[in-house]
C-alpha cells in the first residue's frame, strides 16, 4: 500500500506516494506520465532497501496548478523535486533516478543542490541544444507543438513518433495493448499529453542545463542510454554529450527511451547496481 502526501509548493499542490524503507529514491516521470508511470519497478526498488517516492508534476495529473496554465520552465521543476525531498528526507541526500523530461529536472535539481543528491540517474534528456546541429530537432519539436495547435492531437502525436526528416524510427512498436503496470495512468496520460505538447516539450527541450554545476557534481552522475535508443540522435546524442563535457560515466539499459516501462526487472536491476557503484 502506498503513503500518499502533498507538498504545497508556489503556484502548485504536488502529489507524492512511497513505499517501502531505507534511504530514499526519488522516481522522477517525464512526458506526460505521472508516479504511475514507475508502477512496475516500484515495489522491486522497495525491496532492494529503498523508500520509494515519485509525484506528478506540476499542472499534470493530481497535482493542480493554482492559476493558469502557461510554459513550463526547468528551474521551477527541479526546486518542486527539491520540495518533494525535503517533505520525506529532509537531513539525507538522495538517490534519483529521471527519465526523458525527468531527466532534465533530475540534473537541473543535481546542478543547483548537489549537497541533497547522493546519485543521480538521468535516462536521456532529450536536450537537443546540446547536439552539433539542434536546429533540426528544435524545429521538429516546435512543428509538433504547432500541429497540435492547428490539427489537434493526432496529428501532432503522429508527426511527434517521427524524426525530423519525417522516418519512423527502426524501433517504431505496433504493440495493442499498454504494458500492464501503466494501464491505470493511461487515462491521465492521454489528458496530460496536450499540456505537454503545448507547454513542456519545446521549453523543456530547448533549455540549456548548468554544465559548471554538472562538472562539479559529475561523481554523483550517471547517464543512462537505452540499447534500442541506437539511431535516436534527440535522445542519446544529448547523454553522450554530458559525458563528454563533464566526465561522467554512462551505462547502457534495456529497451528503449521508456526501457523503465519496457523492461521493469532488468532496469531495476540496473538501476539498483549503477546507483550502489
Amino acid at each position: 500500500m502506498n503513503d500518499i502526501g502533498h507538498v504545497k509548493v508556489p503556484g502548485a499542490t504536488l502529489r507524492y506516494e512511497s513505499r517501502g524503507s531505507g534511504p530514499v529514491l526519488l522516481l522522477i516521470p517525464g512526458g506526460a506520465g505521472d508516479a504511475g508511470m514507475f508502477e512496475g519497478m516500484a515495489d522491486l526498488l522497495a525491496d532492494a532497501g529503498h523508500t520509494v517516492v515519485s509525484y506528478d508534476q506540476r499542472g499534470l495529473s493530481r497535482s493542480p496548478l493554482d492559476g493558469p496554465l502557461t510554459d513550463q520552465r526547468v528551474e521551477e521543476w527541479g526546486r518542486d523535486a527539491l520540495a518533494v525531498l525535503d517533505a520525506v528526507t529532509p537531513d539525507q541526500p538522495a538517490y534519483v533516478f529521471g527519465s526523458s523530461s525527468g531527466a532534465i529536472v533530475g540534473l537541473a535539481l543535481l546542478a543547483a543542490r548537489p549537497d541533497r543528491v547522493r546519485r543521480l540517474v538521468a535516462h536521456e534528456p532529450p536536450l537537443v541544444e546540446l547536439l552539433a546541429d539542434p536546429a533540426p530537432y528544435r524545429d521538429h519539436f516546435a512543428e509538433v507543438r504547432e500541429l497540435h495547435r492547428t490539427k489537434g492531437l493526432a496529428a501532432a502525436m503522429a508527426r511527434f513518433a517521427e524524426t525530423p526528416d519525417g522516418r519512423k524510427p527502426e524501433r517504431e512498436q505496433e504493440t495493442a495493448e499498454l504494458p500492464p503496470s501503466i494501464r491505470p495512468m493511461a487515462a491521465r496520460m492521454g489528458a496530460n499529453m496536450p499540456v505537454f505538447l503545448e507547454h513542456v516539450l519545446c521549453p523543456f527541450s530547448s533549455s540549456a542545463p548548468d554544465l559548471a554545476g554538472l562538472r562539479a557534481a559529475a561523481g554523483t552522475m550517471i547517464l543512462g542510454l537505452g540499447r534500442e535508443s541506437a539511431g535516436q540522435e534527440a535522445l542519446v546524442g544529448p547523454s553522450r554529450r554530458i559525458a563528454e563535457l563533464t566526465g561522467a560515466e554512462i551505462v547502457e539499459f534495456p529497451g528503449g527511451h521508456i526501457g523503465c516501462v519496457e523492461h521493469p526487472e532488468e532496469f531495476a536491476e540496473l538501476l539498483l547496481t549503477a546507483m550502489r557503484r
